[in-house]
């Protein structure tokens, strides 16, 4: 194999679509059937769920120990520790006002500095969804009283677990969710690397899901 004398980076591109269709839609998502047009002139079906984007918030306290949860995620059937994440409701919605509110409403708390982690396609194959992890440190409970949750957030459980402890279990295969995994592993990586002050500021852009930096929260 050859040397690499650039930086990796995934690049934008779109081959042709003959036709479209959603066959179905649903609460929050859908699902479409593109015929796309291949490098060699044939065309071919895919199916993927189209999503509005999420948000995920890795929650750092002063004693190394992060912010957790565990909620039951029904298509998987198992309750999964998580960090608290969530949808990008509004269109164009800038993804730091949208961390915050899930920061606030899942488990009480705001933070003082916040820093880009990581951003990720959670399954390219057969979804576009795109999820923003921050960083997020200087932790306080927040004022008033808890946001009111339903449905599977009724039965949550929230705790604090030191970094390498959920680096170990994301190891030993014991912790499986997809913002948790890349989560604790990229601040790993940071803090052995560059460190946290080397992350990008926490309104940079996001190609994946543009959105306007100078609107109010």
């Amino acid at each position: 194999m050859g040397e690499h004398t650039e930086r990796l980076h995934d690049i934008a591109a779109e081959w042709p679509v003959t036709e479209t269709a959603t066959p179905f839609t649903g609460n929050k998502t859908s699902v479409r059937t593109d015929r796309v047009v291949m490098p060699d002139g044939s065309t071919v079906t895919r199916d993927y769920q189209v999503h509005p984007g999420s948000v995920a918030v890795l929650a750092l306290d002063e004693d190394n120990r992060v912010v957790v949860l565990r909620q039951y995620r029904h298509p998987v059937r198992h309750k999964l520790w998580e960090i608290p994440a969530g949808l990008l409701d509004v269109p164009g919605e800038n993804p730091l006002h949208g961390a915050q509110r899930e920061l606030y409403e899942e488990v009480h708390i705001k933070a003082e500095d916040w820093r880009v982690l990581t951003d990720v396609y959670t399954t390219p194959g057969g979804c576009d969804e795109a999820v923003r992890i921050f960083l997020a440190r200087g932790l306080t409970d927040a004022e008033g009283e808890r946001f009111e949750v339903s449905e599977e957030e009724a039965d949550m459980e929230i705790d604090r677990v030191p970094l390498p402890e959920l680096v170990r279990g994301v190891l030993a295969g014991e912790l499986h969710n997809n913002c948790l995994v890349v989560g604790v592993l990229s601040l790993t990586a940071a803090l052995a690397g560059d460190g946290v002050e080397a992350l990008r500021p926490a309104e940079a852009p996001w190609p994946a899901r543009p959105f306007d930096a100078s609107a109010g929260a």
